[in-house]
């Protein structure tokens, strides 16, 4: 086409998620997941406290569903369901008291028989309606309002099955009564049919065809007809159940005189027969109360009791407490339509966060179907510990850019080439002449790993480090556990992005001592167990010192408690209160060994145990150690400036 033809329109994008949208950040989603984590949370329960919380400008689960159970609550609290009753009580009252005047006016015994008959009519609002079926009234206004009643009531029973009756049919005739007896007649036949499996296509759309105008939805099929109706029928069905039995009983008599046509409440009660027969998973039961002020009409209420099962459905879907339970069930449409559209955005972006945080592999699922963080989720963890250590000792220094080199010295001069793990600085000049050699060759490749040379430096002394962590129950007690959870995260951090010749064990202590890995450790529940056995986390420690004799050794103990327990010869751990002198001189004596492999030995001790003091205090001076005693905020600070000091 030429340029000047060409036409252009834009306007929002409507398919989907905004495809400009910024990515989703998953750092602050994951520290709150590995905070709960860390808490003594499963990873699955952290997840789901994440999307009942929300995160940031987006509310969770929780506020949206408080918002469905408010609108609930509103229209209960709002509403009545005799608005039709009432409605047929007044046009009653009009009608006989038109009719009682009308009387009056004449001086013949039959007026004065008349007036006997409408004294003796029955107390109840739909005997007294079934009793003036056959009534010959004097009066114009009275027979046009007992007439008005049977319009309302045929009105009201359409509507409630089919949307927008009571309005299309405000002056309706005696043919609109029987076009709607026939399409009845032609429902009940289809439904029958479809119910033994005799129906077809052609059929429904024959059906369709003569009675479409009674169905705006245009459902394409028997099902999608069946579906749509017998969500109503229950609707209707659940409205009554709602109703006291006099409400219920003075509504079936009146329902008789719909359109003055008896035959019209058959066919309906025979179309709800039949739709519930065919859709029995539909919630024909439940009552709801309503207790305000506000009459509904049949069709109304029915509406109303439509739209409590719609909220009752979000409320299920957002309450994510069913099996398979995702957030992709969650019907944004309804919730637009019941909460706006904002709460369409924050469902959607829950969902998005939820599906991201599997996407990226955050989670790995165990062989008996739990979940648990992957390494990818511990790195990014680590990162965001490692990242509060440093602004913490950046502060603390005076500093504002703590980044260092990695793990390599002073350049010598030399180059090498690049093998995996190398953390030390590209030669360029020596890159890019391989490169260039290599392409001369007639290799097309720009750049291959295969080119890279590296600054060679001196060798720097390697250390292994032993981190010892108190995981007694007064750790848990007193508030002492994710903090210390977040110091091996920031420590193992460190080690395996800058000093990744260093080799790092991580042991934690209660009655017994073992190591573990960093997952295991975050996801370690809080126990409650009687004893601190620093001697067996020694041992342990000697053990991982021993296997790397040319590092330097470096042992740091968190604890805020004495040794209350040993290790026998036999495996048993032995346990004291106060610290037996057994127990005292097993500790001490393998804190002697380890000194004799020249280890450095920091204690971090937590809390005021003036016991705990005196004995990190002796211990330290028999084996020129140091004693730190951090705040719970500076604890990961001071354990990662300590290994730091002793590297250098």
């Amino acid at each position: 086409m030429p340029r000047h033809d060409r036409r252009y329109a834009y306007g929002p994008y409507t398919d989907g998620p905004d495809p400009l949208a910024p990515p989703v950040d998953l750092r602050a989603a994951l520290d709150a997941i590995g905070r709960d984590v860390m808490e003594g949370s499963s990873p699955r329960s952290a997840l789901q406290e994440l999307l009942r919380r929300g995160m940031d400008d987006r509310r969770g689960l929780d506020d949206l569903t408080r918002q469905v159970w408010q609108r609930r609550s509103r229209l209960q609290r709002d509403n009545r369901l005799d608005g039709t009753l009432q409605e047929v009580r007044e046009l009653l009252e009009r009608a006989l008291e038109a009719e009682r005047t009308a009387l009056a006016n004449e001086e013949s015994d039959e007026a004065r028989f008349r007036e006997m008959q409408l004294d003796a009519l029955p107390s109840d609002t739909g005997g007294a309606v079934r009793e003036l079926d056959s009534y010959d009234w004097r009066s114009a206004e009275g027979r046009e309002a007992y007439q008005e009643i049977r319009d309302l009531l045929g009105r009201e029973m359409l509507d409630q099955r089919f949307a927008g009756m009571k309005q299309a049919m405000q002056n309706v005739t005696p043919g609109d009564v029987e076009q709607i007896r026939e399409m009845l007649d032609d429902l009940n036949s289809l439904l029958a049919n479809h119910a033994q499996g005799q129906d077809t296509q052609e059929q429904f759309q024959q059906f369709m065809q003569k009675h479409g105008e009674f169905f705006p939805e245009n459902p394409q099929n028997t099902d999608e007809l069946v579906d749509l109706l017998a969500q109503r029928a229950a609707a209707a069905q659940r409205m009554l159940n709602s109703m006291s039995a006099e409400q219920r009983a003075e509504l079936a008599e009146l329902s008789q005189q719909a359109f003055g046509d008896p035959r019209l409440a058959q066919a309906l009660a025979q179309l709800d027969a039949q739709l519930q027969g065919m859709r029995p998973g539909e919630d024909w039961t439940s009552p709801g109360r309503f207790r305000g002020d506000n009459p509904l009409g049949m069709g109304e209420a029915t509406r109303a009791m439509e739209e409590l099962g719609r909220l009752d459905a979000l409320a299920e879907q957002l309450s994510q407490s069913y099996p398979g339970a995702s957030l992709e069930d969650i019907d944004l449409d309804a919730l637009e339509a019941q909460l706006g559209e904002q709460a369409r955005v924050d469902a959607r972006a829950l969902a998005e966060l939820e599906r991201e945080l599997r996407r990226q592999g955050l989670f790995e699922r165990m062989p008996d179907g739990s979940l648990r963080l992957s390494p990818k989720a511990l790195r990014r963890l680590g990162e965001s510990a490692l990242r509060d250590v440093v602004d913490r000792l950046g502060s603390r220094r005076g500093e504002r850019e703590t980044r260092r080199s990695g793990a390599s010295g002073e350049p010598t001069g030399a180059t090498r080439p690049w093998a995996f793990g190398d953390t030390e600085a590209w030669h360029v000049p020596r890159t890019l002449t391989n490169a260039a050699l290599r392409r001369a060759a007639g290799d097309t490749r720009r750049l291959d790993v295969t080119d890279v040379e590296i600054v060679e430096t001196e060798q720097r002394t390697r250390a292994a480090v032993a981190l010892c962590v108190d995981t007694s129950w007064s750790m848990v007690q007193d508030g002492r556990w994710v903090p210390m959870k977040r110091t091996a995260l920031a420590l193992h951090q460190l080690v395996s992005t800058r000093f990744r010749g260093d080799a790092l064990k991580l042991i934690t202590f209660g009655r017994h001592a073992r190591d573990v890995e960093l997952g295991e450790l975050i996801g370690l529940d809080g126990a409650y167990e009687q004893g601190t056995n620093l001697h067996h986390a020694l041992l342990l420690a000697g053990q991982h010192l021993r296997r790397h004799p040319d590092a330097q050794p470096v042992v740091l103990v968190v604890t805020d408690g004495e040794p209350t327990a040993h290790l026998e010869p036999d495996g048993y751990a032995a346990f004291d209160y106060p610290p037996s002198p057994q127990t005292l001189a097993a500790t001490v004596a393998e804190v002697d060994r380890l000194t004799g492999l020249r280890a450095s030995f920091t204690f971090f001790r937590l809390g005021d145990d003036p016991r705990l003091a005196r004995f990190v205090d002796s211990v330290a001076r028999r084996c020129g150690g140091k004693v730190v005693a951090p705040t719970l905020d500076g604890l990961g600070a001071e354990v990662v400036a300590d290994y730091l000091r002793v590297r250098k």
